[in-house]
């Protein structure tokens, strides 16, 4: 099992991007940290703390059942506390997220697709990128980091640990640009779609109060159905990768 980090510009990002494969990973015993780059705030009917609080209830809708999934690990997560609406590719910027690498000792970061009309979701794809590569630096100061919130090393900091490259990085589509996917690779999530509606719905202030919102839950649900029929699965969530993943086995293709 290994370690993943996923970079959110907002709280609900990821889940809408990726929720139902960070359930699944998790399930599988997998040690995810969430890493929220702001806070979400301002938004029309949003506020910092009850932003807070429907993060901390999406974070434990996403984490596994232990009871159904034995080897399962919660889901920690982290607000790194950026300006929302005015997030900047800095070099402090970049450190920051590179204390959390190294001290996650991340092996598998993912980050919004690279191409997006929001500029804070440009500005953090550029700063996760870039701070993968400074997370291997030797002789570099970093910050301590905030605290995280549920899995194991829940209402702790954690140390910045010693230099690493996480071997992979992965961008998830969690888009404002109304582009169609070409995926490098489908995530198939049936039996985890019901975790990631959960956890999408308990951002009620972006996806419930929100009239204009309250279809996302919907077309997100026909686009997990469409990209699990591309690949024979009942759902499935679409990923790019600018490196090319290695196989061992047809097994993980899952056409023997």
């Amino acid at each position: 099992m290994t370690r993943i980090l996923v970079v959110g510009p907002h709280p609900d990002d990821q889940e809408l991007g990726m929720g139902g494969t960070i359930a699944r990973l998790a399930a599988q015993g997998h040690e995810v940290l969430l890493l929220d780059m702001t806070d979400g705030e301002p938004t029309p009917h949003g506020t910092r703390e009850t932003r807070l609080v429907e993060a901390e209830a999406a974070r434990a809708a996403l984490s596994p059942d232990l009871g159904e999934h034995p080897q399962g690990k919660p889901i920690g997560r982290m607000l790194l506390d950026l300006p929302n609406r005015r997030v900047e590719h800095t070099l402090e910027a970049r450190h920051r997220v590179a204390a959390v690498i190294r001290a996650w000792q991340a092996r598998v970061i993912f980050v919004p697709y690279f191409e997006d009309a929001h500029p804070d979701h440009l500005a953090v794809t550029r700063i996760a990128e870039d701070a993968r590569f400074d997370a291997k630096l030797t002789k570099l100061d970093l910050d301590a980091l905030p605290p995280v919130t549920g899995g194991p090393h829940s209402n702790g900091s954690l140390e910045v640990g010693p230099p690493i490259y996480a071997p992979w990085l992965i961008h998830y589509y969690a888009t404002h640009l109304r582009i169609c996917p070409s995926p490098s690779f489908i995530f198939d999530i049936t039996g985890f779609e019901g975790a990631k509606r959960r956890a999408i719905e308990a951002y009620a202030s972006q996806f419930g109060v929100n009239e204009k919102n309250r279809a996302v839950v919907e077309w997100l649900e026909a686009s997990g159905r469409y990209f699990g029929s591309r690949i024979m699965a009942h759902a499935g969530e679409p990923f790019f990768c600018r490196e090319p993943l290695g196989l061992a086995s047809l097994d993980s293709v899952g056409v023997l």
